[in-house]
């Protein structure tokens, strides 16, 4: 069982018929809620760039990478961290990460009314070229987010512009660079990141060539072969909750079990920051929801109340519970 390959550049462009690109979404979304998309235009360049550099900051000795440690980064949640210094369920993950989120400077409103996880990023003193090709990449990100949501809108019937009406005009956007260490024994239990769903719309991650990545389906684990030409992409508890579960928010976890390190590039497209994300009746209509004791975490995701900013401050809480004092 393959993770369903889906060409998306007519959702890029804004040209040609949308049918294919959103029947293949909804299909995806309704079996894995997995699929990995090409024709998306990002320059292989700018991925590239951002590879090497992302590969020299991890190589540098810890003393110098604390110097953007995710404490100087207080309300802003952004950062580095070292290696098991993120948990999934309590426990500490094998890999070390930086944290990047949209680039607000002091006078933005939201900084002065001091929300968290808005502010300025943290970035490194080398390599210098690191911020730039960060920030271009945030860019190019969002913009190819508001285009898979476009597939995703109308693959559930809706205007494609749905989203960035009803839930993404602003969206929450957050992007990790995780590096996972060479495999260190044959131990079963030792995960880079452990079983968890993602909190948000969509995740569309970039991977190295060295895999790692599996998705639970109905059939057990199965692995997400790495493709240069390809960004993975899943939905996450928000699009699960809008739906009232026709679509589902999938668990998936990683393992390093090569010799060499693993980088992953996670990047999140998620509703505004005071957006309430509520079943749309017309969608959520008979679907079935899942039993919250069947879920991971134990959550049911179809009886939150608020907005998406306050349920992802309650995650955060549990993944950095160090940084709960900052938030």
């Amino acid at each position: 069982m393959l993770v369903p390959r889906v060409d998306i550049n007519t959702l890029v462009s804004g040209r040609g018929d949308h049918h294919a690109a959103a029947a293949a979404i909804d299909a995806a979304c309704r079996d894995t809620g997995f699929f990995s998309i090409v024709g998306h235009a990002v320059d292989p360049g700018l991925r590239g760039r951002l590879d090497a550099l992302a590969r020299e900051f991890f190589a540098l000795d810890d003393s110098e990478k604390a110097e953007i440690a995710m404490a100087h980064g207080g309300r802003a949640w952004r950062g580095w961290f070292p290696l098991g210094g993120e948990l999934t369920s309590g426990i500490p993950d094998r890999k070390e990460g930086i944290y990047f989120g949209a680039e607000l400077d002091a006078g933005d409103p939201r900084v002065r009314a001091g929300i968290a996880l808005h502010g300025p990023n943290l970035f490194p003193r080398r390599p210098a070229a690191l911020r730039g090709v960060v920030l271009e990449y945030l860019e190019t990100m969002t913009r190819l987010g508001h285009a898979v949501m476009r597939g995703v809108a109308l693959a559930l019937g809706l205007p494609p512009d749905w989203f960035a009406h009803e839930l993404t005009a602003d969206p929450t956007i957050l992007f990790r660079i995780f590096s996972y260490p060479p495999a260190s024994s044959d131990d079963e239990d030792e995960w880079g990141v452990r079983e968890h769903t993602d909190y948000g719309l969509l995740t569309i991650v970039g991977q190295d060539d060295l895999g790692g990545l599996q998705v639970r389906s109905t059939l057990g684990w199965i692995d997400v072969p790495p493709d240069a030409d390809a960004f993975v992409c899943n939905i996450g508890d928000m699009l699960e909750r809008m739906t009232g579960g026709r679509y589902r928010s999938t668990p998936h976890r990683v393992r390093n079990t090569s010799e060499s390190t693993r980088l992953s590039f996670p990047f999140f497209f998620d509703p505004g920051w005071d957006a309430e994300v509520r079943a749309v009746p017309e969608i959520a209509e008979g679907a079935r929801n899942e039993d919250a004791q069947a879920r991971w975490d134990r959550a049911n995701v179809h009886e939150l109340t608020g907005t998406y900013g306050e349920y992802l401050l309650s995650k955060v809480s549990k993944v950095f519970p160090a940084l709960t004092s900052e938030l």
